[in-house]
C-alpha cells in the first residue's frame, strides 16, 4: 500500500508521520499517536463522535484522509484540557449532565467549542441546530444543551 510522509501539529505537539494514502484522518489520530477521545462511530459523517477541529474549523475525522491534514493544527478532545484544568465546556458537560456513557461526548464538546466560536450568545435553538451534525442515544439532548449554554459565557 502506498504511503506518504505528513507533518502536523496535533494539541500543539509536532508529529512528522508516514501514513497509508487512504487512511482517515480519525484512524491515523487513534491508532499512530493513540488519541482514543475521537470516536469511531458510524464512518459515515452521520453521527459526529470523530469531530476534530482542523485549523480551528470543525470537521469530522471520518470523512477526511490523513493526507490531506498535512501542514495543519489539529485539536481533539484530549487537547482541550490545560495543566489539568478541563475546558470551560468540558467542566460544563460534567456539571449539567451532558453526558451519560459518554460515547458522543467527545464530538459533541468539539462541536460546541466550534459553534460557540462563531455564537458566543447563542438561544436554546441556536444551540439544537448547531448540534445537528451529532448523534446522542443515551441523553435526550437536554443536558448536552444545558451544558453549551452554561459555558457560553465563559469560553
Amino acid at each position: 500500500m502506498k504511503t506518504q510522509r505528513i507533518t502536523l501539529s496535533v494539541n500543539g505537539e509536532a508529529h512528522d508521520l508516514e501514513v497509508r494514502t487512504g487512511s482517515l484522518l480519525s484512524d491515523m489520530l487513534r491508532d499512530n499517536l493513540h488519541l482514543t477521545g475521537t470516536k469511531r462511530g458510524c464512518e459515515t459523517g452521520v453521527c459526529g463522535a470523530c469531530s476534530v477541529l482542523k485549523d480551528g474549523d470543525l470537521v469530522k475525522s471520518c470523512l477526511s484522509l490523513a493526507v490531506q491534514a498535512d501542514g495543519s493544527n489539529i485539536t481533539t478532545i484530549e487537547g482541550l484540557s490545560k495543566d489539568g484544568d478541563l475546558h470551560p465546556i468540558q467542566q460544563a458537560f460534567m456539571t449539567h449532565g451532558g453526558l451519560q456513557c459518554g460515547y458522543c461526548t467527545p464530538g459533541m464538546i468539539m462541536t460546541a467549542c466550534a459553534f460557540l466560536k462563531d455564537n458566543p450568545s447563542p438561544t436554546r435553538e441556536e444551540v439544537r441546530k448547531g448540534l445537528s451534525g451529532n448523534l446522542c442515544r443515551c441523553t435526550g439532548y437536554v443536558g448536552i444543551v444545558d451544558a453549551i449554554m452554561a459555558s457560553a459565557e465563559n469560553v
